[in-house]
């Protein structure tokens, strides 16, 4: 009996030791087959995809310099285009590093070097200075001018064909010096002598002054140059350009743009009329103008940029664009000052 009960006892222990040992490899080949599974599904529930925010165009973002020459409101306003355009391509994937230097062409330098260390995608060069320095600084990463009167005179290109080539293109501010010759003789066809005043500094200056005293000239005009080298002279020039002429005629110009109420502190009160070559002089000295918009320009060269940057244009077969259209503007109070009265066809200059 007592036999019986040990042999009963032996085969109970057997079995549940052996339904142990199933049991526990019943487990392992279950955690093996199910973590390859489970595994990522756990990952990707706590670390989810980013949303892409980039653009559909090509997917990337991009880092643009820009350097301004001066605080102006024409300046402005193209760097304003400028943005606007590329910001409407491209959403929040632009970055833009923007230098300021005050005025002083010198200042373009550390801000040029400074983005060509942070190895920006693309320059934009807001006027002659920054154009100059851009293209002294680098080969490379392409340069987008814009208000630059003439790239064939800043660059120092003969035979100038309307493309710049290498990495360099851009927009320019000129308004046709001709139409702004025979708007002056419009406005002041009795007058014998016209005064050019401009600086001597800026080589754009010197081109629109050459190229706008000719056709004075065919138009009948006795012209005489009247240049101030910086803001030191530029008081005591306009004031002799006063005493000797009849009618004074200022180019695009960033040093007299920045001075236009010292040029027109002189001009109201000698009563001499000034006609300018862009709004912002106008605007400050000026009687009338054959005017461009400085933030169409901006624009235009903010459709180059893109371009360039997403859909991968050459830029040295870029041709430089000119604004697409120019009005004739007057401004109010300084023709009121002065007792003259515009002829039809010409806008107000808006005043804040």
């Amino acid at each position: 009996m007592k036999t019986r009960v040990l042999a009963l006892l032996l085969a109970c222990a057997l079995l549940l030791g052996l339904t142990a040992c199933g049991g526990n490899g019943s487990s392992t080949a279950s955690s093996a087959e199910s973590a390859p599974v489970s595994e990522p599904a756990s990952q990707a529930e706590s670390e989810p995809a980013e949303p892409d925010s980039k653009p559909a165009s090509d997917g990337q973002t991009y880092t643009v310099g820009i350097c301004q020459l001066a605080p102006h409101p024409a300046l402005d306003a193209a760097t304003q285009g400028f943005k606007e355009a590329l910001e409407e391509k491209l959403g929040g994937n632009v970055e833009f590093k923007e230098g300021n230097a005050g005025g002083e062409s010198n200042n373009c330098i550390p801000i040029v070097d400074g983005f060509i260390s942070e190895n920006v995608d693309l320059i934009l060069a807001n006027a002659t200075a920054p154009l100059q320095t851009a293209a002294s600084a680098t080969s490379e990463i392409p340069i987008l001018g814009t208000s630059v009167t003439d790239y064939a005179t800043a660059l120092g290109i003969d035979n100038w064909t309307g493309t710049v080539g290498g990495n360099i293109s851009g927009t320019s501010d000129l308004a046709p010096l001709d139409q702004q010759a025979e708007m002056l003789h419009e406005m002041f066809p009795e007058a014998k002598k016209v005064g050019l005043l401009y600086c001597s500094a800026e080589p754009n200056s010197v081109y629109q002054i050459e190229v706008v005293g000719e056709a004075l000239k065919g138009l009948g005009y006795t012209c005489e140059n009247f240049a101030f080298t910086d803001v030191n002279d530029i008081s005591s020039v306009t004031q002799s350009a006063c005493d000797a002429c009849d009618v004074i005629y200022v180019p695009t110009d960033n040093t007299a743009a920045n001075n236009a109420e010292a040029i027109a502190n002189i001009v109201l009160a000698e009563k001499v009329p000034v006609v300018a070559g862009e709004e912002g002089i106008c605007g400050g000295c000026g009687v009338v103008t054959l005017s461009i918009s400085y933030y169409d320009i901006g624009y235009m060269a903010g459709e180059m940029a893109y371009d360039i940057l997403v859909n991968g244009a050459d830029i040295s077969e870029m041709a430089v664009q000119s604004a697409p259209k120019v009005t004739k503007k007057y401004n109010e109070a300084n023709c009121k000052a002065l007792d003259i009265t515009p002829p039809e066809g010409y806008e107000p200059i808006a005043t804040e």
